[in-house]
């Protein structure tokens, strides 16, 4: 009892409140980086209204709740005084602006200092919060990225198109990675068309490191299975990082062990195999366990060193520094109307079988059934799986944004909308993706497995068995003709939908597999 009145005698001295938030797990946040221990109170909060605000999954609650409590232990450890709320405290007020709110008025605090959050929402909050309050708010650039919402701006200004590649190239020359003076190294920017392999189930894959459970970890499993009892998503053989330091050794063990054959097969698809060569750094990424640009540096390392070669290393740096800040600006350059786009006027409400995986369509329920175990797919598993469905069966993209945000352990809000809105569903009409990525079964059959034990014929668009991918995809061409065929990327798609001379069947069987879809029968 001494000790907590000791504490407690501190903590009434602070005058810095420092919120920290879920992906903001790193010593080197800007707003401690900016702070003096001697008197600053940090506070970390688990609140309903984020655990709550989509479905979120089990995993990805264990991963970020547990993570959260290392760290503030961490930062204890190394002499911050920290406030935690649990989200089963009796005290807590269910929200970041009422937890601020409340511990504000507990102590002696003039100033709030906090690293901008990456959502809007609560960016937002934070911003009102000082007036309520009627003490300063400082909000702090996040340095951990390498572009401020401001350079990004800058960057897009009297653009026509934002594409992703020239803004990655002008993070290759800021950063120097891969780069051979002022050329990209082997002379090309981009070598993703060498990474299109479609794998095959005799290959060695290694796993990604998992770690046990500790005490704090298993504490937090026991609460969210007994605070979300009916939450999508399984627990059972949580190995995830939790921690900066085994979030590392995670990242030691990709390099050594999968980046030499990531690039070849990053866009493969294997039943049962859910991770292939992929990384899974981007949840520990995220939440700030690991500093994106040291990544990126430890993969040139790789290549340097011959461990690993340049198109997987190439492929690598560009999901870190091209597409990971690329989606981030975009996000802040255009919300909030942004997340309202649908520009495809997508109406049809998100089916079951995202949730359930029951459907006939071996791909699907082989991508959901997974997303539940893990709370993980990889990105062509979610663009021409799972998205692509969304886009040619006309779902609402903001159910399909609130999906993905909800059932992957590595989706925040800034992370999501573009992916979801822009990307995946067109809805933006063309801000992100110069075409919309759609695709029948062609597509899926060749960079996978799944086709083979599937109930539908990849390779029939009319029969009572043939792939809904395939009807949908013609249907969509055509129920989205007006807005699309002047497209120059889609100019060859609609050549060969005007050579067809069975369109009013395929159009038919689309009817039927949309109306089995809201039934839940396809």
């Amino acid at each position: 009892m001494r000790i907590r009145a000791t504490v407690s005698s501190v903590v009434q001295s602070m005058t810095v409140l420092v919120p920290i938030f879920a992906d903001q797990l790193s010593r080197r946040l800007s707003s401690l980086m900016n702070a003096k221990k001697e008197d600053t109170l940090v506070l970390m909060m688990e609140v309903e209204d984020e655990a709550s605000n989509v479905w979120h999954h089990r995993r990805k609650l264990v991963f970020l709740f547990s993570a959260m409590r290392h760290f503030a232990q961490e930062l204890r450890e190394a002499g911050w005084t920290v406030e935690y709320v649990r989200l089963n405290d009796k005290a807590n007020t269910v929200s970041f602006s009422g937890e601020i709110k409340r511990l504000a008025g507990m102590h002696d605090v003039e100033r709030v200092q906090v690293t901008e959050p990456g959502d809007w929402r609560v960016d937002q909050a934070m911003r009102g919060i000082g007036e309520e309050l009627g003490i300063p708010v400082r909000i702090m650039t996040d340095d951990r990225f390498l572009t401020t919402k401001a350079e990004f701006r800058e960057w897009a200004q009297g653009r026509k198109q934002l594409r992703m590649e020239y803004f990655y190239r002008e993070k290759r020359r800021q950063t120097g990675l891969l780069m051979d003076g002022d050329n990209p190294q082997g002379g090309e920017w981009n070598y993703d068309s060498e990474n299109r392999k479609p794998a095959k189930g005799d290959l060695f894959m290694p796993q990604p490191l998992g770690f046990e459970p500790d005490a704090v970890t298993s504490d937090v499993i026991e609460m969210v299975l007994e605070r979300f009892p009916d939450r999508f998503g399984e627990v059972s053989d949580f190995r995830m990082a939790v921690t900066s330091t085994d979030a590392g050794k995670a990242a030691g063990h990709f390099m050594s062990c999968a980046l030499e054959s990531f690039g070849d097969y990053q866009d493969a698809m294997l039943e049962g195999e859910a991770f292939l060569y992929h990384s899974i750094l981007a949840p520990y990424m995220n939440a700030g366990l690991l500093d994106p640009l040291e990544l990126c540096r430890m993969a040139e390392t790789a290549y340097r060193e011959k461990r690993a070669p340049l198109n997987a290393v190439e492929g690598f740096i560009r999901q870190i520094i091209g597409w990971r800040e690329y989606v981030r600006g975009i996000y802040w350059l255009k919300m909030p109307d942004y997340l309202d786009g649908n520009f495809l006027d997508a109406r049809r409400p998100l089916p079951e079988f995202y949730w359930t995986g029951e459907t006939r369509m071996n791909c699907v329920s082989q991508v959901v059934g997974q997303t539940r175990k893990h709370a993980y797919s990889h990105h062509i598993q979610r663009l021409m799986i799972t998205g692509n469905f969304a886009l040619l069966a006309g779902i609402r993209p903001q159910e399909v944004h609130e999906w993905y945000l909800a059932v992957y352990a590595d989706a925040f809000d800034w992370v999501e909308v573009p992916n979801t809105i822009g990307m995946a569903l067109f809805a933006d009409g063309g801000v992100m993706a110069s075409k919309p990525y759609a695709a029948s079964a062609s597509y899926i059959n060749r960079m996978s497995d799944f086709c083979g034990a599937c109930h539908y014929d990849h390779g029939a668009r009319t029969s009572d068995t043939a792939c809904p991918f395939n009807a949908l995809y013609w249907d969509f061409l055509a129920r989205n003709r007006e807005k699309l065929e002047n497209n120059p990327r889609m100019k060859m798609m609609y050549r060969n939908l005007d050579r067809m001379d069975d369109l009013d069947a395929i159009r038919s069987r689309a009817v039927y597999v949309l109306d089995g879809m809201s039934r839940g029968v396809i």
